[in-house]
């Protein structure tokens, strides 16, 4: 019998320890060792390789655009960049029941009558994931399903199977026989996606990990996880809400920060056609404290309503507080604003949210947001058909933000009639029913919305 060797894993970034520490010595992150027993394996580790890959030149590798397999979801499509590729590993992560397991399962409905897939269930049973498909009206003869959590019963399947999508659900649930950790730990984890991997690489079958997140959100398990997979997929949104995004976060075969729109409905997830509608409130008449700004989300521009509150502060300490902006940015950004335009907000709360439970991180919602918390604390309504956008300076200047035509075109499609935009970003060519301010000074751009 193999001597079972005990070593320390860290659960962040997958570093080895002979002994356990408080901090990692490969992240210097804490309390993030986890105790693992492993089967040591026999043979000499400086033995010579076998069947070991020659060296090439990297001028004579042939370089082909490997094919993709449309799942027939167009926004899932958008997100993965196209669709499927042959041999690619995805990673989907995003809170319980957000909706995972229900995307997935009408892909593989979809992409069934086109290639063979495979379901292999390690949460639910058959049954259980029956129901969800009576409940969703799909039609799922030509869907195979395995409910199994054994690595090697799995991996056996997909080899006598071959299909070409797989989904597995998921990967803390799987063991391997090999290892004497409990499912769900770091070894597990690892090993499993590791030997899944692999075997996508050599028989082409794209397979589809469903994760669980942690309480911070992140994708439970080690760090490498991600690292090992070609595509990483988060699911975002309020459960509470009808509404779901899904966003690339890591993506070999497309672009990252691709953004995927949905609405959950009684049969499922359905693609939204034009999701900024999603981010714009229907207001009767124009309200003080809300400005609509134009971002870009991959290669999708999209139009976001930014509504600011600004009262008076009844303790010592005024509230700054942000949702799906960066709140330290906030600050930042009030400061800008008593320094070059002479507006104080010491003594004023200021309240913050993107509308539609969006998050958005490019620095592009500076001036968006500067003008909704000036509107709030005027108690004026900025322009009717107004659309802003840029990035401001500590000094006090408007900086272009990339792919500006596409949002103002964006915006001109939607019947916004004005633009407010970084002077770099005003078109070269008129655009019709779209009128543009070109600032490059925040004071200048305060003035021209009084």
């Amino acid at each position: 019998m193999a001597k079972a060797k005990t070593s320390y894993v860290c659960s962040e970034c997958g570093g080895t320890s002979l002994k356990w520490e408080g901090k990692c010595p490969h992240c210097s992150n804490w309390n993030t060792l986890v105790e693992t027993r492993e089967a040591s394996t026999g043979g000499h580790r400086f033995a010579p390789l076998a069947g070991a890959s020659p060296v090439r030149s990297l001028a004579d590798v042939e370089a082909r655009e490997l094919p993709r397999q449309p799942t027939g979801i167009a926004e899932f499509d958008r997100v993965l960049g196209g669709g499927l590729v042959t041999g690619a590993v995805v990673l989907i992560g995003g809170d319980p029941g957000i909706g995972k397991s229900t995307l997935l399962l009408q892909a593989l409905v979809s992409l069934s009558n086109a290639v063979p897939v495979l379901y292999v269930t390690g949460e639910e049973s058959a049954e259980q994931v029956a129901l969800r498909a009576r409940r969703l009206e799909l039609v799922t003869s030509h869907v195979q399903l395995l409910a199994e959590i054994r690595l090697e019963a799995i991996t056996q399947a997909l080899l006598e199977q071959r299909p070409q999508v797989a989904v597995i659900d998921s990967i803390q649930t799987l063991y391997s026989s090999e290892l004497t950790a409990a499912p769900g730990s770091v070894s597990q984890v690892r090993e499993c996606a590791a030997q899944l991997t692999r075997l996508a690489k050599q028989t082409g079958t794209a397979i589809v990990f469903i994760g669980h997140v942690t309480k911070d959100g992140s994708l439970a398990g080690p760090r490498v996880l991600e690292h090992i997979v070609d595509t990483v997929l988060y699911f975002e949104g309020d459960t509470h809400s009808s509404f779901r995004l899904v966003r690339a976060i890591k993506n070999r075969f497309g672009a990252v920060n691709e953004l995927g729109v949905f609405a959950m409905t009684e049969r499922g997830l359905k693609g939204v056609n034009n999701p900024s509608a999603l981010f714009l409130s229907q207001h009767q008449q124009e309200v003080a404290g809300s400005c609509v700004m134009a971002t870009q989300e991959g290669s999708r521009p999209l139009l976001v309503e930014i509504q600011a509150l600004v009262d008076s502060a009844h303790a010592p300490n005024p509230r700054r507080l942000s949702v799906g902006l960066e709140s330290n940015r906030l600050a930042m950004l009030l400061a800008v604003l008593h320094r070059h335009a002479g507006v104080a907000t010491y003594d004023q709360d200021v309240f913050v949210n993107a509308v539609g439970g969006v998050k958005i991180a490019e620095p592009a919602a500076d001036l968006p947001v500067l003008l909704a918390i000036m509107s709030s604390l005027r108690n004026r309504p900025l322009p009717a058909g107004l659309v802003a956008f840029g990035e401001v300076g500590l000094a006090g200047e408007i900086r272009p933000a990339p792919r500006g035509q596409e949002r103002l075109r964006e915006a001109a499609k939607l019947g916004f009639s004005c633009a407010l935009v970084p002077k770099a970003n005003a078109p070269r060519q008129a655009i019709e029913g779209l009128e543009v301010w070109a600032v490059d000074r925040l004071e200048a751009a305060i003035e021209r919305v009084r």
